[in-house]
């Protein structure tokens, strides 16, 4: 089965005061939606505007990339945060793109977590609840990219949200379908070819082969992945974002923000 369009996304604006690029136009230009890092592991006013302004110009959709308040471990290290605390620490990072993304004619239109709140709420049970209870509060209309299979997938499918499968075209996977740990050897896929070659089967049969040569699936049964990444810090990511996208237009397959964002309602007395 292949999807009929594509969320091609990457995170951006991961930067904070004078650290971090300052142009990421060239990826902008390739993808389709962009997680915006807002402030918690990296990210600063400054920077979630520019970012929001160089996103809505290009017709990119916007999506909050929450995450652990960890901005000396960039987000990549597990904490283990209260979950009533966690969720507001979510809606606390949601509402403050939200602001930028409007003021640049824009909105938020999708929630992805970053890092270790994407690992851990893959299985943690506490903390893929509180992801998927912010997203409640803050729009339950919004689609939240996640990987199928895990525990986040179960409780949003649960809570009457719209998970939207991911697949990563530059980082290896384990045996479980889970993504392999950035510390161990082959974690990464830095060559243009094999991203995309990696791209275009998840998007036609929703499987990839593990580091340890396994074919796994990475989105429900029968089905493909609804979006596919491309991480901006992974060495070559322009070029591998080009090549994913023409890889999958010269098969047929579109690129788009993500599944129903344009018509994602607004809750109740907030967000008309």
């Amino acid at each position: 089965m292949t999807a009929a369009a594509i969320a091609l996304n990457t995170d951006v604006g991961e930067g904070f005061g004078v650290w971090g690029p300052t142009d990421e136009g060239a990826l902008l230009d390739q993808v389709t939606a962009a997680n915006v890092a807002c402030g918690f592991h990296a990210g600063d006013p400054d920077i979630l505007r520019r970012t929001c302004e160089a996103s809505a110009a290009r017709g990119v959709a916007i999506g909050a990339q929450v995450s652990y308040r960890d901005l000396a471990g960039f987000g990549r290290r597990f904490i283990d945060v209260p979950k009533a605390t966690l969720v507001n620490e979510l809606l606390y990072q949601m509402g403050a793109l939200d602001v930028f993304a409007r003021l640049a004619g824009s909105r938020v239109s999708y929630v992805k977590a970053h890092g270790a709140l994407y690992n851990a709420a893959a299985h943690h049970t506490g903390h893929a609840a509180a992801l998927v209870e912010a997203v409640t509060l803050f729009d339950p209309g919004l689609p939240l990219l996640c990987q199928s299979r895990t525990e986040v997938w179960s409780q949003a499918v649960a809570a009457g949200l719209r998970p939207l499968a991911e697949g990563f075209v530059d980082r290896a996977y384990t045996d479980e379908g889970l993504l392999v740990a950035r510390s161990q050897p082959g974690a990464l896929v830095t060559d243009p070819a094999e991203a995309a070659r990696r791209a275009l089967r998840m998007a036609r049969t929703g499987t990839v082969t593990s580091l340890g040569g396994r074919t796994v699936r990475v989105a429900p049964d029968g089905g493909a992945v609804a979006a596919l990444c491309v991480h901006s810090d992974t060495p070559g990511a322009v070029a591998i974002a080009t090549v994913v996208r023409a890889e999958l237009a010269a098969h047929g397959i579109t690129t788009g923000p993500p599944e129903g964002a344009a018509l994602a309602a607004s809750p109740v007395g907030a967000r008309s």
